[in-house]
């Protein structure tokens, strides 16, 4: 017999699930939407759920769309993991540690892109 429990998939993975799903899109997205496009059958409880939980991440923007919402992301992938890495790095109150560790680890090409983005600037 199967433990219900073994059977739910991570957070994450459901969270980007949505995501890929929004990306997808064109334009804004509701929970019955989302659902649809996953094909996992979820319940739209549990859509509605990681949607809301991704807009207080502030990973999401919604619009009233009716009685509900239409959910839209606020960065591209690259701009999310982006976003994600300066959230981790604030966490830390020696930032100076954090970035020399994170530099350290690099691999030699990811450090010359490092250092040609450096050089160009914003």
């Amino acid at each position: 017999m199967t433990d219900a429990k073994d059977e739910r998939r991570p957070a994450g993975e459901l969270e980007a699930a949505v995501m890929a799903a929004l990306w997808a899109s064109d334009t804004p997205l509701t929970p019955v939407q989302v659902q649809a496009e996953l094909s996992s059958g979820l319940a739209r409880t549990t859509v509605t759920t990681i949607l809301s939980r991704l807009y207080e991440k502030g990973t999401l923007e919604r619009e009233r769309q009716g009685r509900g919402y239409a959910y839209r992301p606020i960065q591209d992938p690259h701009g999310l993991t982006a976003l994600r890495m300066h959230g981790e790095l604030a966490r830390d109150s020696d930032r100076e540690t954090v970035l020399a560790r994170f530099v350290a680890q690099l691999t030699p090409d990811d450090e010359q892109v490092l250092r040609r983005l450096l050089e160009e600037g914003p």
